[in-house]
């Protein structure tokens, strides 16, 4: 369904871009964002009329809920701008259906839909020059929702915040990383929040991942908390395996996110005729792979760098690292998805949103 701009939200726009002070080919991450954020508040039962005006600092109570007790969630996604000028999504529903699904498991109300898109695609459009065409190039979005209530009662909060926030970026490449397959520490537990991009997932990474680090490794995989038998994660991304030619992910539940990448991968190996495989992947079972040389390939998939291959790993004091491939699984699927988002190719699987 495509939504079209209506009376819905209150706009102020920025006086003056900031565009001119931007260096577009020296970009860090999530740290310059553009002239405009979108804001919703929720209070006595019901979310009020959004808001849209420039960037800048908020304020909230140092009592407000979210600061004690976590009651956070986001969302990640992407805008492209393609050879003719025009703006597209990837999948936005998807990530609609996340950030209300990760709401509710942590009692947060759910975020009206018109209100999301016209929200998106009203910034979009006030700072499309914000968005530089060129592979690689896009304009991260992040919407995220918090607790904003003053009470330190522990408790679900009666307001909240919704923000959407806009930021350039570039190619995110980490060049060869390697990982260390986790033995102790957990990413998340059985009828947890893990399925949820709630923000304390994120920090609980922080320390193991510190450690990893100091080791030499720029990632954790992460084991199912119980008996760490079973390889659930690859830092904060879906983590792929290829063995022989058969590709294998872990199947998502309470433990894994739903990830956007993760199903589009599925769908387009598939579609390519690549032997796909969803079930759980046991760690004994990749050491192996990777003693006997059928281990191919690893990687994981997530928005920001959509395929980071991963060269090598260690568990439990052995390190194994991958062969270069020719033709690598990797490679083929992140071009295929990259010139879906980019309009650069045929998207037969309606994943393509264009921001009119």
């Amino acid at each position: 369904m495509k939504y079209l701009t209506t009376n819905n939200i209150i706009i102020k726009k920025a006086a003056k871009s900031k565009i001119n002070q931007v260096d577009f080919d020296d970009l860090a991450f999530g740290e310059v964002f553009t002239d405009h954020i979108f804001i919703c508040d929720y209070k006595n039962g019901r979310w009020q009329k959004p808001k849209i005006r420039p960037f800048g600092q908020i304020s909230i109570s140092p009592a407000a809920r979210v600061l004690h007790y976590g009651q956070a969630v986001f969302e990640g996604m992407k805008a492209y701008k393609d050879d003719d000028g025009k703006v597209w999504l990837f999948r936005p529903r998807e990530n609609y259906k996340r950030i209300n699904a990760s709401a509710t498991r942590l009692a947060i109300p759910e975020f009206p839909e018109t209100y999301f898109f016209e929200g998106i695609e009203t910034v979009l459009r006030l700072d499309k020059a914000w968005i530089q065409p060129g592979i690689g190039n896009s304009l991260y979005i992040r919407p995220f929702v918090f607790a904003t209530e003053a009470s330190l009662v522990a408790s679900k909060s009666n307001k909240y915040r919704f923000i959407i926030l806009f930021s350039p970026a570039q190619s995110y490449y980490q060049g060869e990383v390697r990982v260390k397959i986790a033995d102790h520490y957990s990413r998340s537990a059985n009828g947890g929040v893990g399925y949820a991009k709630a923000a304390g997932n994120y920090a609980g990474q922080f320390y193991p991942t510190m450690l990893a680090n100091q080791e030499g490794f720029q990632q954790v995989i992460w084991t199912d908390a119980n008996q760490h038998k079973y390889i659930e994660e690859a830092g904060t991304m879906n983590i792929f395996v290829r063995i022989n030619n058969t590709l294998l992910t872990p199947p998502v539940n309470d433990r894994i996110l739903d990830g956007i990448t993760r199903k589009s991968i599925i769908t387009l190996a598939e579609d390519m005729g690549i032997d796909v495989k969803i079930g759980p992947i046991e760690v004994a079972e990749l050491v192996k792979a990777a003693k006997n040389g059928s281990l191919k390939e690893m990687f994981g998939s997530g928005t920001a760098a959509v395929i980071n291959p991963i060269a090598g790993f260690s568990y439990k004091e052995e390190t194994f690292e991958l062969p270069k491939q020719e033709n690598a699984y990797a490679n083929l699927l992140k071009d295929r998805i990259i010139a879906i988002q980019y309009n650069k190719a045929k998207d037969p699987f309606g994943w393509s949103y264009l921001v009119k």
